[in-house]
């Protein structure tokens, strides 16, 4: 046998034991858990009471909830200009009162599992890496307004994203299609790869994207087994902030675990609406084929539905009374903005391919470089896929420098049949598929050095498809 026919074996090995349920600890809390790895993304399943949940994510992410979590406390005195500390601190008076005690129990089971590996992470940092978004976007700068202190650029709500849904004569078959890229610092984005497969003890089995250590999605691509199918972006600029609402890395997993109606999601993200995380949601209903449109700010919450045709996504708020009183910096008529610029391109896709729309459509809608105000295509700030690190021009209203490393981190696709069997496909990395290096880019911007513990190589991984229960990579399967 040669070296490399062995070496390819070693790998396929390797990956088959990651795929078998972790048989190194009795606890019964592990009770069919497991992950693998594939296609850059990390497979966890996770099944059983909130506690049980809880501490198979801890146990079996611990390795990568510590490095997650690594990111945020040298970006927070950086960035936010405020230690780790302070949203340790934040999180445990702020947000931990206003939760219930079924996602209280997940994240304490959570912070048990990491104890249970040696880590030294405790329950307020999983509480403040859960709140990260809504605490330095919204808490802080409101908290800055009251105590009449500058609030720091990059403390506002960031407004990244891309995203479509679709359905009727807008699609191939006349089912729903819909699509999201998220957008992040290329730090973040590199770590935001897990498929999280969940079975909890009550509510319904549902499958998202997400962070290591955190409860929700929070890019929001996931689909539950009444057939919701949900995404969101970021509503850009949204200001004002309730202590006393609900966090909203709740409110946007319980909308996943229990929603059974777009009405029904509407309600729960609704409810003790806090106004962290001010995003425009886009849920489809697999059963009735029917889409919604939810800008969720801090007072105005419109909702709007069809059964035929599109809703696109692009950090754009569109409600003018939403405009006025919850995102009162954003310029709707500033064609050269990212969220202006791509709102411009992506009417111009889906209409482009309007009744041709399918998953193989959605990943060229993610991985669109056209710069609709450069009228060109240009890899850039103001791309589908975005990536700022190319940009000689920063996105003045997030506070993002010329070159900041971030963009387009990674992208999903989903239709109706897919939901069905719980599945959806997506690509870890930039969705066009080009790779971020870091260590050129350092060099040729020194300005970004700060972030050289936390910023390593983001390749793209191929388009891969996930599915509920699923036990191992196809490849190692076949072998």
């Amino acid at each position: 046998m040669n070296r490399l026919a062995s070496l390819l074996l070693l790998a396929a090995a390797s990956i088959a034991a990651c795929a078998s349920p972790i048989a190194s600890s009795a606890d019964p809390r592990l009770k069919n858990s497991y992950k693998f790895n594939e296609g850059g993304w990390t497979y966890i399943h996770l099944e059983g009471t909130p506690e049980q949940v809880g501490f198979q994510h801890g146990y079996l992410l611990a390795h990568e909830i510590e490095d997650n979590v690594s990111v945020y406390t040298l970006t927070a005195p950086h960035q936010d200009k405020r230690p780790w500390s302070f949203f340790r601190d934040a999180g445990k008076n702020v947000l931990w009162p206003h939760l219930d005690p079924e996602y209280q129990a997940e994240l304490k089971g959570i912070a048990e599992g990491l104890l249970a590996q040696g880590s030294k992470l405790d329950l307020w940092d999983i509480v403040a890496l859960n709140g990260d978004i809504e605490l330095s976007n919204y808490y802080l700068p409101a908290l800055n307004k009251n105590e009449h202190k500058p609030n720091p650029p990059q403390a506002v709500a960031p407004g990244k994203c891309s995203a479509f849904i679709a359905t009727g004569s807008a699609t191939k078959d006349g089912k729903i299609v819909i699509a999201h890229s998220n957008w992040s610092s290329y730090a973040e984005g590199e770590r935001w790869t897990v498929v999280f497969d969940i079975v909890p003890e009550k509510g319904q089995h549902f499958l998202m994207d997400g962070l290591p250590g955190v409860i929700t999605s929070q890019d929001d691509f996931g689909v539950n087994a009444s057939g919701l199918m949900i995404t969101e972006t970021t509503l850009p600029m949204a200001k004002g902030f309730d202590e006393t609402g609900i966090p909203e890395f709740q409110r946007s997993r319980k909308a996943m675990q229990y929603a059974t109606s777009i009405d029904q999601y509407a309600a729960i993200m609704r409810e003790g609406d806090n106004g962290g995380y001010a995003n425009s949601w886009l849920v489809g209903d697999r059963k009735t084929g029917e889409i919604g449109y939810l800008e969720l700010g801090l007072h105005h919450t419109p909702l709007t539905k069809k059964k035929d045709g599109y809703f696109v996504s692009s950090n754009f708020a569109a409600d003018p009374e939403l405009v006025r009183d919850d995102t009162p910096g954003f310029k709707t008529d500033d064609p050269e903005s990212s969220m202006n610029a791509r709102h411009i391109r992506a009417e111009q896709f889906v209409k482009e391919h309007y009744g041709k729309l399918d998953t193989a459509l959605a990943e060229a809608y993610l991985s669109d470089h056209y710069d609709s105000y450069e009228h060109k295509m240009n890899a850039g700030k103001r791309s589908l896929c975005g990536h700022e690190d190319t940009s000689p021009v920063g996105e003045k209203v997030w506070g993002d420098p010329p070159f900041d490393p971030g963009g387009a981190v990674t992208g999903k696709v989903m239709d109706s049949d897919m939901a069905a069997k719980l599945s959806f496909t997506g690509r870890a990395g930039h969705p066009c598929g080009e790779d971020f290096i870091a260590a050129p880019f350092l060099e040729a911007h020194p300005e970004f050095s700060w972030q050289k513990p936390i910023l390593h190589d983001m390749k793209a991984g191929p388009w891969t498809t996930f599915t509920a229960n699923e036990k191992q990579p196809a490849a190692v399967a076949e072998n």
